[in-house]
């Protein structure tokens, strides 16, 4: 039953003084919603009223402004607050006082580039390896490429689902292996994006089939197509050389190399655990063979943190020896099916195997992390079966 009434204070020649209408106070009242004490499970304890159909629930008295916290004190002081808590909010809804609603605000569009861009500011900000950041920024870089090529610049968050991301990777590239390196970083950087936006992460739900592991054929013919892949890049040629003499990883190790890692006298090269894919620490032997060509890089004006390739801070792109490679591929009269970049690390293991006869040392030449990874290079020697126990031992 609803009722209401009405007060019209004045005062009038108080002091001389007329002073008219002061407050005229309306208060329209309907039936007072019925409050409950309730505590939970794990013992703390709050008012719960219905009012106009919504559900309300408090665990303090500031909405009826008393200080009234019962959930900071425990045992017969919490239920001795909580009922006292119960008592004030029926105190105060008989006197007219009725919860608001609130009303979320209207928040600002959230676009998908600007939120990447937002993570990833954060993760250069982190203590993550040089490397890992590299990494990162070229993932952005190309995430936005592909929105604008799509017309996804301004995309809000609300609309970026599981079939965007994977058109997003797909377009980014054909290979499953690429695809997947990118979906971690995107992913790593939407965790962001989640804590603080409380949206879905539309990654987790992609999943790849297990690829089959690629067999990088050996090279039999090792000096003859060095000379050939030197007619088309000097750069190129550098980096097999170094992928066959020095068994560092081609579009990692070798394209991030700087004069830093390699000693004044060009003997050795040595890579940090943050710099290679085994995690550990590695000094390689530089062949006197590869020397000449490594010297020639250098520039009198080079610096330790000078990329050996491109004579600056930068390095290449992670795709500039692949790209070297496809056109060399082109080109080749010598290169055989299943023969890759990755083939001259793969040649230079079989060498080392051949000459040695130990696993342990080609191990360490390889910077694996363990022996059972090493193993699989010798399939061109026909050890396949071979078992670490099987192995020599220093």
């Amino acid at each position: 039953m609803k009722w209401s009434f009405s007060v019209t204070v004045y005062l009038s020649n108080l002091n001389g003084v007329n002073y008219g209408l002061v407050a005229q106070i309306g208060v329209k009242m309907d039936k007072i919603p019925k409050v409950y004490l309730r505590r939970r499970s794990d013992g703390r304890c709050y008012v719960e009223l219905n009012s106009e159909g919504n559900r309300y629930r408090f665990t303090n008295g500031n909405s009826i402004g008393v200080n009234i916290q019962p959930n900071k004190l425990y045992g017969e002081l919490r239920s001795s607050y909580a009922e006292e808590l119960f008592l004030e909010f029926k105190k105060a809804l008989r006197k007219g006082w009725r919860p608001i609603k609130s009303v979320p605000e209207k928040t600002e569009a959230l676009m998908v580039v600007e939120l990447f861009e937002e993570s990833l500011k954060r993760k250069l900000n982190s203590t993550y390896s040089e490397l890992y950041k590299r990494d990162l920024k070229y993932s952005v870089k190309q995430l936005k490429r592909v929105f604008s090529d799509l017309g996804w610049s301004e995309l809000v968050i609300e609309s970026f689902d599981k079939s965007k991301s994977e058109l997003l990777l797909n377009t980014i590239s054909t290979s499953q292996r690429v695809q997947h390196n990118y979906k971690m970083h995107y992913s790593a950087l939407f965790a962001h994006i989640s804590d603080k936006y409380k949206a879905v992460n539309p990654f987790k739900d992609i999943h790849f089939q297990k690829q089959p592991e690629r067999l990088h054929k050996p090279i039999k013919r090792v000096e003859d197509v060095l000379n050939e892949v030197r007619g088309v890049s000097k750069e190129l040629h550098l980096c097999c050389l170094l992928a066959y003499g020095c068994l560092l990883r081609p579009h990692r190790e070798i394209r991030l190399l700087t004069w830093g890692d390699i000693s004044e006298d060009f003997s050795q090269v040595s890579l940090g655990g943050n710099q290679n894919k085994g995690k550990r620490n590695r000094i390689v032997p530089v062949g006197t063979y590869i020397k000449p060509y490594l010297k020639a890089f250098k520039g009198s004006l080079a610096i330790s943190e000078d990329n050996v390739f491109t004579g600056r801070k930068e390095p290449y792109n992670p795709d500039y020896f692949k790209t070297l490679w496809s056109r060399y591929k082109r080109k080749s009269k010598l290169l055989e099916k299943d023969q890759t970049l990755y083939s001259f690390r793969h040649s230079g293991a079989i060498d080392i195997f051949k000459r040695t006869g130990s696993i342990t040392k080609l191990q360490k030449a390889m910077g694996h992390s363990s022996i059972n990874v090493s193993l699989t290079y010798l399939r061109g020697l026909e050890v396949a079966e071979l078992k670490e126990e099987d192995m020599p031992v220093i």
